[in-house]
């Protein structure tokens, strides 16, 4: 792949990085929930009390893609992980294997930091990513059910915390 590059994302890419959680939303079929602003991303990115990351693929110049991207902790292991929130490549941009250099570079990162694992999640009828993560060797957990608290579920249950 010729002009590629991955790049870590600053604070004055939240634009670009709302208008990729904005297509992938659209791609999950998920757009209402989308509540996010560039002012959000940049103090919730980039701000002091950050604890995501994000990378930048570049193909010929242009923004392609992007991975969200924060620690996580095994217990069993006894380290630290890399959990991947978010993977998206424009559609124009698939095929070139620009998902792969971003999973592949997470992956090193995982590697050089002496972490346990990297970590996703996908939804179950994403065929073609299924396929994808399948054919570079991840397996899925079919034991483990995801589970998730927001909105009023979550502040009822931070009630009984207070």
């Amino acid at each position: 792949m010729t002009d590629f590059k991955i790049v870590n994302a600053v604070q004055s890419d939240a634009p670009v990085i709302l208008d990729f959680i904005k297509q992938l939303a659209e791609y999950e079929k998920l757009s209402d929930q989308v509540t996010a602003t560039v002012a959000d991303l940049e103090k919730n990115l980039f701000g002091q009390k950050s604890n995501a990351h994000v990378l930048l693929a570049e193909l010929q110049g242009r923004r392609v893609g992007f991975a969200i991207y924060f620690l996580n902790f095994s217990t069993f292991l006894g380290k630290p992980g890399l959990y991947l929130e978010d993977l998206f490549v424009v559609p124009e941009a698939r095929g070139h294997g620009v998902g792969k250099k971003l999973l592949a570079h997470l992956a090193a990162l995982t590697q050089e930091r002496d972490y346990g694992r990297l970590d996703w999640s996908v939804l179950d009828w994403n065929k073609p990513a299924l396929d994808f993560y399948e054919s570079i060797g991840a397996k899925p957990l079919g034991d483990w059910i995801t589970y998730r608290l927001q909105g009023d579920a979550l502040k009822a249950l931070a009630a009984l915390g207070s």
